[in-house]
């Protein structure tokens, strides 16, 4: 939420024309390509006849890109070097956070790298940027974690928690940014995300493939791993594919400027069942629940080894299992002591009516991972 104090325009005409007329000459920075959020929506602008431009720390060649920059925005002097090479974008997608060694720090580099990225685009003819963060808005951070008890669902009305968030420093040089230069904004903020991408270190449903490909090889239970709160309660997920329908219809619709925008499918449910719909896709069976969380990270210390012989036995891409779970992080979603799930007040009001059914795109995702052998069929 703004601070109340903030008021900022809201521009809907840039060079005489409005925002979202423009079907032609839209020039999308996606900063953080490689990852979930960032590729679902540079495929999404690409489908829509967008030129996309990509930006990640690795020189890679992404199919779903016009024009790479490879840079550490981290690297002040060297952002501003290689983003001359994006000097014609007209739209910002900012999907990117770097996990340092406490909150103060995640605060200033996460601050940093954003500042870095406009100042390397100082001359670009920006009509718009959205920054992708997520539900620590109204959780805290990682250092304060769940200690709070926000009302559920979680408005996107909600103030500000005490104490720093990497997110709200974010926001602050987004605010700044589209203050001084004339741009609008919008903020994103999804609960946990599923959907296929390989190496991401927040992709629920990756991890939980692997998880379950796991206990079917060596015969081990398939527990869902997390607290008794999160098991019972009712929750929901962001499909990635989603979150990019909504980063779209944002930056073309000239009454979604300055505004902060909860995405999720839509759907709401519960562990006790989608755990069971689960087990059921990978043909074994879902243990019953001990009442107490098993973390990943503990259940899977000896997952190295033996998916390596699962890769060996299935004829696998030969992919580390380091890249393809994020054991930490789905602990962290699985393992919250209270209520989660989320309003879409903001962009339902403005006509968004998009869905998805959770358990249908859990399984699209198993799906995508078999067809490309990255788990067993």
């Amino acid at each position: 939420m703004l601070p109340a104090d903030r008021k900022r325009p809201r521009p809907t005409v840039f060079d005489g024309i409005e925002i979202g007329t423009m079907s032609r000459g839209n020039i999308a920075l996606i900063v953080g390509a490689t990852g979930l959020s960032g590729s679902y929506t540079a495929k999404r602008l690409k489908n829509e006849g967008w030129t996309v431009v990509t930006v990640s720390r690795s020189d890679v060649s992404l199919p779903w890109s016009d024009r790479h920059i490879a840079v550490d925005l981290k690297d002040g002097p060297a952002s501003r070097a290689a983003l001359e090479a994006a000097s014609d974008v007209t739209h910002v997608f900012f999907c990117i956070w770097s996990r340092e060694a406490n909150e103060e720090e995640n605060v200033r580099v996460n601050a940093m790298m954003m500042r870095n990225l406009f100042d390397g685009l100082d001359n670009a003819p920006i009509r718009h940027a959205a920054l992708v963060t997520g539900l620590k808005h109204y959780l805290g951070s990682f250092d304060d974690y769940a200690k709070s008890k926000p009302y559920t669902p979680f408005l996107e009305s909600s103030p500000r928690l005490p104490g720093p968030n990497f997110y709200y420093a974010q926001e602050d040089v987004l605010f700044e940014m589209a203050e001084k230069r004339g741009f609008s904004w919008t903020v994103h903020r999804p609960h946990t995300l599923i959907g296929y991408a390989i190496g991401n270190a927040m992709n629920m449903a990756v991890t939980l493939a692997v998880y379950a490909s796991i206990c079917k090889h060596a015969s081990l239970p398939f527990v869902y791993p997390g607290s008794p709160e999160q098991y019972n309660a009712v929750t929901d997920v962001t499909d990635a594919g989603i979150l990019a329908e909504q980063l779209f219809w944002a930056a073309t619709k000239p009454e979604t400027a300055n505004t902060a925008f909860n995405i999720v499918n839509g759907d709401v449910f519960r562990w006790t069942w989608l755990w069971a719909q689960i087990a059921d896709y990978f043909g074994i069976e879902a243990a019953e629940y001990p009442g107490h969380p098993t973390p990943l990270e503990q259940q899977m210390a000896d997952a190295p080894t033996i998916w390596a012989d699962i890769v060996t036995k299935h004829g696998l891409q030969d992919i580390p299992v380091s890249r393809l779970a994020s054991w930490w992080h789905s602990d962290a979603d699985l393992g919250r002591t209270l209520e989660c799930f989320t309003d879409m007040t903001n962009s339902r009001a403005l006509g968004f009516s998009a869905y998805r059914q959770t358990n249908r795109h859990f399984f699209d995702v198993f799906d995508e991972l078999r067809a490309q052998r990255i788990i067993p069929s």
